[in-house]
């Protein structure tokens, strides 16, 4: 491990404790963290979207998904919902400026993916050939 790894390393002490200056990350990474949060930020990173066009935009999420997904995106000030009086209603959803200032690191996140993707797709071969019998994916 390099000096500079071990410097950064020792700078984070475990969270857990009363008041410790960490302790926030976790409700942080808890929202900004789960893929569904992170692929409605991905979205929204391209501009205004409805809600229909982020629901075909991120394959695989439910529209009850969807719905909590961006209220809590909402709720932590991430995203603004707007509704305009038509028939039907017409919502739409936008990054404040808190959400877009993750674009850049859900960016980051991506592209370090991208690039070791399959280094993990062969280290995870390896493990499965090594332990048969595992039940993990």
């Amino acid at each position: 491990m390099s000096l500079g790894h071990m410097e950064v390393t020792a700078l984070l002490e475990p969270c857990g404790k009363e008041n410790h200056p960490d302790c926030g990350i976790r409700d942080v990474l808890a929202r900004v963290g789960d893929k569904w949060s992170v692929l409605v930020i991905v979205e929204l990173a391209s501009g205004i979207r409805r809600f229909r066009e982020l629901q075909r935009a991120i394959d695989g999420i439910s529209q009850r998904m969807l719905t909590l997904t961006v209220r809590r995106l909402e709720r932590d000030g991430l995203v603004t919902r707007s509704v305009f009086p038509t028939v039907p209603a017409q919502v739409t959803y936008e990054l404040t400026d808190l959400g877009s200032s993750l674009t850049h690191l859900v960016k980051q996140l991506a592209d370090w993916s991208l690039a070791h993707r399959e280094d993990i797709a062969n280290s995870r071969a390896d493990y499965d050939v090594a332990n048969p019998d595992h039940t993990i994916h």
